[in-house]
């Protein structure tokens, strides 16, 4: 009797490891409390839960506590989305229906995000194109090289700010600057709330302040242009060369896009990690509150403005234009607002014609299958 006690104790202390192991994996995902009470009421009716590890075409890698399965979406789910927005996307937390003979999953749902970062699609189309979810910083890589660009990093902030993430920003490729100091000091000067880290893949300078930036259970997406050292740069945080890294053209330092996909890496020493495609074509898809985040410094100083609804261009006594006639507000900063405030009030207006053409459209379906329905309804009284 006395072993038999024995025995199902060791067999209980097993199974609580085994349950903790689980519960630790979970984590080390990314897992916490805002997910599980968004899960619970599938939990009870008998799902499971994965994150989207790898993003195809037409179907997904999906982590579990378990294991790893190649997974695709119902068909509910397929047609009650209105766009690909509605659609699983790296870093998303899923609802799932496992198949361990066939070692496979079927998607139900996506649990609320509680981040994202997207962009308006390449092109003439006004859509959302989400790149990746659920990412508590993202680093910004900007190369110490011809690439450098103040004014893209701009635009990467109020993207970042947008969707909720904190940003990092990174100055790649200090060995190819004579002064990468100056580089940091100016922006640290500008953004004094966001950590900058100096470093270079070649010769790995900076890189262990980097990893150690990164904490087990946080997820870190890469953002940057192509040729900046985005993939190069998660291989040394790795330490082995898991993505393909190709050289830039010695003529305009710019790189091929060697990440065709997004994918979510899982560090040994804990975190989680996003590489994306290089983005020629930045686009922005919101940034209201991201504009005032990443232009503190305009944004302080209107709130003093006597004037409601002030654009800050052309208003005799605007308290912006006034400080930047004075010197307070760099003239650089303030044309690179204005500019990027314009884009967002045409992107505004764009967003409302669609929607505006697309209730048309809908309204006129409607229509026509009502007018079809009453002709249908003649005929038969008819008969």
């Amino acid at each position: 009797m006395k072993k038999r006690e024995c025995v199902s104790g060791d067999l209980y202390l097993s199974e609580a490891i085994m349950i903790d192991d689980l519960k630790r994996k979970m984590v080390a995902l990314g897992w916490d409390p805002t997910f599980e009470k968004a899960f619970k009421p599938f939990q009870e009716s008998g799902f499971e839960v994965g994150r989207v590890a790898i993003e195809n075409r037409d179907n997904y890698l999906v982590i579990t506590e378990k294991d790893e399965y190649p997974a695709e979406v119902t068909g509910k789910l397929l047609f009650l989305a209105d766009s690909s927005t509605d659609l699983p996307k790296v870093g998303d937390w899923v609802v799932l229906t496992i198949f361990e003979d066939e070692k496979k999953t079927i998607i139900h749902n996506i649990l609320p995000r509680k981040t994202k970062f997207s962009r308006k699609v390449a092109g003439t189309k006004t859509v959302e194109q989400i790149i990746a979810t659920n990412i508590d910083s993202i680093f910004i890589v900007q190369s110490l090289d011809y690439n450098f660009n103040p004014r893209r990093l701009e635009r990467y902030l109020v993207m970042v700010y947008e969707g909720g993430a904190q940003p990092v920003i990174i100055l790649n490729k200090a060995d190819l600057c004579d002064d990468s100091k100056k580089h940091r000091i100016r922006i640290e000067n500008t953004y004094k709330n966001i950590p900058v880290f100096v470093v270079s893949a070649t010769t790995l300078m900076g890189i262990e302040a980097l990893k150690a930036h990164i904490q087990e259970g946080y997820t870190y997406a890469f953002i940057g242009s192509s040729g900046v050292g985005k993939s190069t740069l998660i291989n040394k945080i790795v330490g082995q060369d898991l993505l393909k890294t190709s050289e830039v053209r010695d003529k305009d330092t710019k790189g091929r896009h060697t990440t065709a996909r997004r994918e979510l890496i899982m560090l040994t020493e804990g975190g989680l990690l996003i590489d994306t495609p290089g983005m020629r074509e930045l686009q922005l898809w919101d940034g209201d509150e991201g504009i005032e985040d990443t232009y503190l410094e305009i944004a302080n100083v209107a709130e003093n403005c006597k004037f409601n609804n002030c654009t800050h261009t052309h208003e005799k006594g605007c308290i912006v234009i006034r400080a930047v006639e004075n010197g307070e507000i760099p003239r650089d900063r303030y044309e690179s607002y204005l500019k990027l405030q314009k884009e967002l009030d045409y992107l505004s207006t764009r967003q409302d014609q669609d929607k505006f053409l697309e209730k048309k459209k809908q309204e006129k379906a409607l229509h026509r299958l009502i007018k079809r329905y009453k002709k249908n309804d003649d005929k038969r009284i008819m008969r």
